[in-house]
């Protein structure tokens, strides 16, 4: 199972969770976030303390990935599979995002 944290301008907003390779994903808002007075990360995940499921990778997610060249790009450096949109989020996780939105890899995520 790999998982990113979820930040919103450095601060942690939750995590997303790759349960099946793949396929199967769940966004976790943190308890902190959802106390205090910062935003919500996307119109499509308003806060709430139940997780968001879903069978492919959340729109807002995979509009973070590159695309055409950059994504090829990407993909050879850190040898991932161009279909593993996880895999590149992930691999993205060392750098800065567009926005105020950042992914950092969760190393060690539970099996």
């Amino acid at each position: 199972m790999r998982q990113l944290q979820i930040q919103w301008n450095g601060v942690p907003a939750g995590t997303l969770t790759e349960k099946v390779p793949g396929k199967g994903y769940r966004f976790d808002y943190a308890p902190s976030y959802l106390s205090g007075t910062r935003p919500q990360i996307s119109v499509t995940l308003p806060k709430s303390d139940r997780p968001y499921e879903s069978d492919s990778l959340f729109p807002f997610f995979a509009n973070m990935l590159p695309e055409g060249a950059l994504r090829r790009v990407v993909c050879r450096q850190h040898h991932v599979d161009e279909n593993d949109f996880f895999g590149i989020l992930c691999a993205m996780s060392e750098a800065d995002s567009i926005g105020a939105v950042n992914v950092k890899e969760v190393k060690n995520a539970e099996e």
